[in-house]
């Protein structure tokens, strides 16, 4: 038998799925400016589209406004929805934050659709007493 890894208390689990309504509903609403606040000055995205991760907070809002540009020109708008949530604490007081994240495309006057389901493993830190993400990897789940 495996040892499994420890577990965030309770509170912080809370804390964290706020943490994730508030970024994504920010992402949802083509806030980028919002979105790429909830990073670390210099921290990094690394999306499976693109090559190389895209890091610090100028370029995270960049991406963002280009990304919402997109959809508003399809006519289309998305939802993340974040779940199966695991947050383990480590020793230097990040946490990381694994889930399992469906993007819902809902174009106007269409049915909402299935667009990605993919594995989003974050390191979460905290700054001022925020938390904060300093590094995101996202995989999609239909490519090896």
């Amino acid at each position: 038998m495996t040892a499994q890894a420890p577990t965030a208390p309770a509170d912080v689990y809370a804390e964290v799925q706020h943490f994730y309504a508030r970024q994504m509903r920010h992402l949802d609403m083509a806030e980028a400016d919002a979105w790429a606040d909830t990073f670390t000055e210099d921290g990094s995205f690394a999306p499976p589209s693109r090559p190389e991760p895209v890091r610090g907070r100028p370029a995270l809002t960049a991406g963002a406004r280009q990304a919402a540009a997109d959809l508003a020109a399809r006519g289309e708008t998305q939802r993340h929805w974040v779940g199966m949530l695991t947050v383990t604490p480590a020793a230097d007081g990040s946490l990381t934050a694994e889930s399992q994240v469906t993007i819902i495309a809902v174009p106007q006057g269409g049915p909402a659709r299935l667009h990605l389901v993919c594995t989003c493993r974050d390191v979460l830190v905290r700054e001022a007493g925020e938390l904060l993400v300093r590094e995101r990897v996202v995989t999609r789940d239909d490519r090896p």
